[in-house]
C-alpha cells in the first residue's frame, strides 16, 4: 500500500468546517484520502460495517482520526469512549479538532483517550499550517501502532 493510500477519518458535523479542512488539506499538498463522517454514529458505522466485510477495494482503516466534540446523535466524547473499548480500533490515533478551549472539555477528552487536543484556528492560513503540522507529525514522524 502506498503511503498516500492511508486515509484520514474526519468526524465533523459542520459542513463549512469540512469544506475548510478539505481546502486546507489541498493547500497543504496532503494527498491522503479524507473520509468524512457527520457524527460519531456515522464514524462507528464506517469503522465497523466497512471493517467487517462491507468494504470496497479502496477501503482501509484510517491512519488518523480527526474528531470534533460537539455533534448531534453521538458526540465526540461518546465516540472516544466507544473507540477506546474496541480491541481492533483502540490504537488508532485520535486528534480532537474542535472549537472548544474549555479546560473541562480538554481534560475529559484526554481522560477518554484522545492522543492530542487542538482548537480550530480562526484564520484559514493558520488552519493550513495546523494541518501541515498534523500531517508531518502523525503521518510522517510518529511511529504507527499495529492495527489488527
Amino acid at each position: 500500500m502506498e503511503f498516500s493510500d492511508y486515509s484520514i477519518l474526519l468526524v465533523e458535523d459542520d459542513m463549512n468546517d469540512v469544506m475548510l479542512i478539505r481546502r486546507a488539506f489541498s493547500r497543504a499538498g496532503i494527498v491522503n484520502p479524507l473520509v468524512v463522517a457527520g457524527n460519531g454514529e456515522e464514524a462507528v458505522a464506517y469503522l465497523v460495517e466497512r471493517g467487517d466485510g462491507g468494504r470496497d477495494e479502496t477501503w482501509s482503516l484510517p491512519v488518523l482520526i480527526l474528531l470534533d466534540l460537539k455533534m448531534p446523535r453521538m458526540s465526540g466524547f461518546e465516540f472516544l469512549e466507544w473507540i477506546r473499548k474496541q480491541d481492533r480500533l483502540r490504537r488508532i490515533p485520535v486528534v480532537v479538532l474542535t472549537s472548544s478551549n474549555h479546560s473541562e472539555d480538554i481534560n475529559r477528552a484526554y481522560d477518554l483517550g484522545a492522543n492530542s487536543y487542538l482548537t480550530k484556528p480562526v484564520q484559514f492560513e493558520d488552519l493550513v499550517v495546523m494541518v501541515k503540522e498534523l500531517h508531518m507529525y502523525w503521518l510522517l514522524v510518529n511511529e504507527k501502532p499495529e492495527i489488527v
